[in-house]
């Protein structure tokens, strides 16, 4: 702690300082296309544990493990199944995590406890140059304060851990917005343990057996073993109340008119009209767009100091399964059907 923390550009001089930290044992921030992560040795407890630190997470949460080649899984895991290897050809690079039983060489502080690990083969440039040049794969949580939203830019990451390490990687805006989509095999079914940028639906094109846990949708016990990040605990919360109002904009309006107070703010989907005298912000006109403008949403609620946020609920289908499964956790599970 007590870091002088930086921010450099992905270019040639930031990604050398990146690796030569992480080499040495540091933790840097990275950018990745769904958010910013906390980087360190994916071989090493001790990187592990100051990733926990610097989160402030509790350490059976599992940390994902990012890798720049496929060669590398190899070395993370001690089975690679074909219905594994179908979705890393379908998927990879890109938002897809997948967890497989941990080899002897990742310790049990980056995986929580679990005798899996989760990889992910992430599809931006800056993240696999970090990668590469830091000659390991690389555990990588998101880059915030641990139940905070997730941060799609670098000025989020400095915001929360400004202090804590030594180096954020510029590398833009995040492109998706929110976290891979996490899956486990059981055979030839492939169960959804976190929703994300790849759907259910494509996932039914490697299997037509795809579950969704019932930990997507609905609160998962403190004191229960999970082997996904974001399943447990209070996550992606902005320090405003947030509640999600599940209906039309006809029954949002009556609702807001009724129960909201003066210090209270709707969110509702770009183009939505609402006459209401309370502050309105907008996330998007579809899925797609609310996945990208979510966390930057939920941060802005706290700059503006809203007490409480009422939400349009997205649709629930597609990458809108993700958007809803974060708001779900960011208003502690609290619907209002309309």
């Amino acid at each position: 702690m007590g870091f002088d923390t930086r921010i450099l550009k992905a270019d040639e001089e930031g990604i050398r300082l990146a690796a030569e930290l992480l080499r040495k044992g540091e933790i840097v921030a990275i950018p990745t296309e769904t958010v910013y992560g906390l980087a360190g040795n994916a071989f090493s407890a001790d990187s592990a544990r100051k990733i926990y630190a610097a989160k402030g997470r509790p350490s059976d949460n599992p940390l994902i493990v990012h890798i720049a080649q496929l060669e590398e899984v190899e070395k993370l895991t001690r089975e690679f199944p074909e219905i594994a290897r179908r979705c890393a050809e379908r998927f990879w690079p890109g938002p897809l995590t997948m967890v497989l039983p941990k080899s002897e060489a990742v310790p049990f502080e980056i995986t929580g406890g679990l005798d899996t690990v989760g990889i992910r083969f992430p599809a931006n440039k800056a993240a696999s140059e970090v990668i590469k040049a830091a000659g390991s794969p690389l555990a990588a949580p998101s880059a915030n304060r641990s139940g905070r939203p997730s941060p799609t830019c670098a000025m989020h990451v400095f915001n929360d851990l400004k202090g804590r390490i030594p180096l954020i990687i510029d590398g833009d805006g995040s492109a998706v917005g929110v976290e891979s989509t996490v899956i486990s095999f059981e055979n030839e079914t492939i169960r959804l343990l976190r929703p994300g940028f790849v759907t259910p639906d494509d996932l039914r094109e490697v299997s037509d057996n795809v579950i969704v846990d019932d930990g997507v949708l609905n609160c998962v016990a403190d004191n229960a073993r999970v082997s996904s990040p974001g399943m447990k605990y209070r996550h992606y919360s902005p320090k405003a109340e947030v509640i999600i109002l599940d209906g039309d904009i006809k029954g949002f309006e009556e609702y807001i008119r009724k129960n909201a107070g003066k210090s209270d703010c709707c969110v509702v989907f770009t183009g939505d009209r609402l006459s209401v005298e309370n502050p309105t912000m907008e996330y998007g006109h579809n899925s797609k767009e609310q996945a990208a403008m979510l966390f930057s949403v939920l941060r802005e609620l706290d700059k503006q100091g809203f007490e409480r946020a009422y939400f349009r609920c997205p649709d629930k289908n597609g990458v809108g399964l993700a958007v809803y499964n974060r708001l779900l956790r960011a208003a502690s599970f609290r619907v209002v059907k309309l």
